[in-house]
């Protein structure tokens, strides 16, 4: 997959999970389902995501047979990225509450899941070559 489809396709997932995010407190309009900087926390997912993904395309476009090695770096350089703004949020924020841990931990698996997927394709295009 090419850098420029997996963005046209990353930005219609990004799309999609606004328009859910948008229209879950319309359907449970007296919870709160949101901390109050989760449009902050989406954003760095989703850019540390697509950074992530860079890192992986051009890893294996240089050299096809350390592409693992590209793929468990960018996964590694993500996973401490986010752990850094975890411990950045939870000193800000004083206590971490329930909902923050929801908001981040479904966000981050999404985006993981997500981002998995489309590595999981580039590879299957290489075995059957």
């Amino acid at each position: 997959m090419t850098l420029a489809k997996f963005t046209s396709i990353y930005f219609i997932f990004v799309g999609l999970l606004i328009g859910v995010i948008a229209a879950l407190p319309l359907v449970f309009p007296d919870k709160q389902l949101f901390v109050n900087s989760f449009w902050v926390m989406f954003g760095f997912l989703a850019g540390i995501t697509y950074i992530a993904y860079m890192l992986v395309a051009i890893g294996v476009k240089r050299d096809p047979e350390v592409g693992i090695m590209a793929i468990m770096g960018s996964i590694a350089v993500k996973m401490i990225f986010c752990m850094a703004f975890v411990l950045i949020y939870s000193i800000k924020a004083k206590g971490i509450g329930l909902v923050f841990l929801l908001n981040f931990f479904s966000l981050y698996l999404l985006f993981t899941v997500f981002e998995v997927y489309c590595l999981l394709r580039n590879l299957r295009h290489q075995n059957l070559k």
